[in-house]
């Protein structure tokens, strides 16, 4: 790539080179969101084991780094700005290790190749997959995301958190679902100050009807979490990141709204008609009789007499 005189807009000299600026440059809809998987300058072997199993739930849109890179997320955001640009990925996780803060995480998520939010989590509790002696789900499978607890509703940094997790693990989207494919389901439930991930397999077995019995097997990993500092973007920032483009968005169509079972409900609105000229079946009892003079017979009314 070379920047043209005067410019100083890169431009690509080669096919390859045009194509990952393409891939890159931005869209009306995004592609999937890239995560990346960094270890500070000191971990521990819970921390490294807990990015693996994550990053492979994450996989194929994640990248692990095997080297360790010595930075502080929340003092300092030049580093993680550059490995996010530099890979062409909005999300992150970094682990760390420290007296003061044991086994922790940071996940968290770029805008415009700058830190949007991030929130920090401590590992309290952590069950790895291998511990699962059981059969797994395959890579690149799209989970089914769960949300238990108040906090995720009422709380403004549960909300957030909320919110980074959907964006972490919602994989391609898709527009229909086939019951088969549905095979991993992700659970994150609040209660009393932390937050517990499962991860769970599910099987379909027979039930005697064409209905079948649904049942769920943990598979791991399994993470207890605690909250600890968090960096939230401001709302002007929020807004921005979140903003929908007109062509994306469904065009309004007057007097038609949908109820909450998805019914589609609608006004008509009718000119004054005229019955006279209605169409209708016709039929021979439905035809006036002419007379001799071709002119439509008129029935006499007999009058009774009144005394």
């Amino acid at each position: 790539m070379a920047a043209s005189p005067g410019t100083g807009v890169v431009r690509p000299k080669t096919q390859r080179g045009r194509r990952a600026v393409e891939q890159r440059a931005p869209k009306i809809i995004e592609n999937t969101k890239t995560a990346l998987f960094l270890r500070g300058g000191k971990t521990s072997e819970i921390v490294t084991q807990a990015m693996k199993d994550l990053c492979l739930l994450k996989k194929p849109n994640s990248v692990m780094f095997q080297r360790k890179n010595i930075m502080r997320p929340f003092e300092d955001h030049t580093s993680l700005e550059f490995f996010s640009v530099k890979n062409d990925a909005a999300l992150f996780l970094f682990g760390s290790h420290s007296k003061k803060r044991s086994h922790n995480l940071v996940i968290g998520r770029c805008f415009d190749g700058h830190i949007l939010d991030m929130i920090e989590l401590g590992i309290d509790k952590f069950l790895s997959l291998s511990q699962f002696k059981i059969q797994k789900c395959s890579v690149g499978t799209k989970p089914c995301l769960l949300f238990s607890g108040q906090e995720f509703e009422n709380d403004v940094i549960y909300k957030r958190l909320k919110s980074i997790l959907i964006d972490f693990y919602r994989g391609p989207v898709i527009e229909k679902v086939r019951l088969q494919g549905l095979e991993h389901v992700l659970q994150f439930t609040a209660v009393d100050g932390k937050i517990y991930l499962r991860s769970y397999r599910v099987l379909l077995k027979k039930s005697g009807s064409r209905t079948p019995r649904v049942e769920v097997e943990e598979m791991g990993p399994s993470l207890d979490l605690v909250l600890r500092r968090t960096h939230l973007a401001s709302d002007d920032l929020m807004k921005a990141a979140t903003r929908v483009p007109k062509v994306v968005k469904p065009k309004k169509i007057k007097n038609v709204s949908y109820d909450a079972f998805g019914t589609k409900e609608g006004k008509v609105h009718m000119q004054r008609q005229d019955y006279s000229k209605l169409q209708t079946r016709k039929m021979k009892g439905l035809k006036r009789q002419l007379n001799t003079k071709g002119k439509p017979q008129t029935e006499k009314i007999k009058r009774k007499k009144t005394v």
